[in-house]
């Protein structure tokens, strides 16, 4: 009998446990910051990258678009239109007449239906900006996997934390209480 009793408690620990578990996961993640912030009506931050967001006149970017999973076209006033493939980056030069301390929008457009702008910022200063060697590689940040639940839910509320540690305390004070009591037969 009281195996019986120090195993049922024993259980509704582990589940209180991995009740509350979630709970704590989701409150970690919160304060993960953006992977690019400069990101205005993207589907998600970094979804569209112009790099660098300044240059000079003349000075060459480059333009990727990891949020799409097909073709992108990304336009603006001051190169021509290019077209990205999925998973891959264009450089652009920007025109020698762009006007200086200006701020130029980058509009990018996925064939799938997605869209977004980047804003790109055109140096006061005379200098060009230096063009990448023909050896260079452009690294992105890795996306994991595009699947789940994406932003629909939100993380828990007040009455989650209140359920889940009255739980664990319950649970605490069920394994204490069996002990205890177990412990007190064993001198009688």
């Amino acid at each position: 009998m009281r195996a019986i009793r120090a195993a049922s408690t024993a259980l509704w620990g582990a589940a209180a446990l991995a009740l509350a578990a979630p709970v704590a996961v989701a409150h970690a993640a919160d304060g993960a910051p953006a992977p690019n912030p400069r990101v205005r009506d993207a589907k998600a931050p970094g979804d569209f990258v112009v790099s660098p967001s300044l240059v000079s006149p003349g000075g060459r970017v480059t333009l990727s678009a990891p949020g799409c999973s097909s073709t992108a076209t990304a336009t603006a006033g001051i190169f021509d239109t290019v077209q990205i493939a999925p998973g891959s980056a264009v450089t652009a030069t920007v025109d020698a007449d762009a006007k200086r301390g200006a701020v130029y929008t980058v509009a990018f457009n996925c064939s799938g239906g997605g869209q977004g702008t980047v804003d790109l910022t055109i140096s006061g200063l005379a200098t060009l900006t230096p063009a990448p060697t023909t050896g260079s590689t452009v690294l992105l940040p890795p996306r994991g996997v595009r699947g789940g639940l994406g932003g629909s839910q939100d993380g828990p509320g007040t009455a989650e934390l209140v359920a889940g540690t009255a739980l664990v305390l319950a649970a605490a004070g069920g394994s204490v209480y069996a002990v205890r009591r177990r412990s007190a037969r064993r001198r009688h």
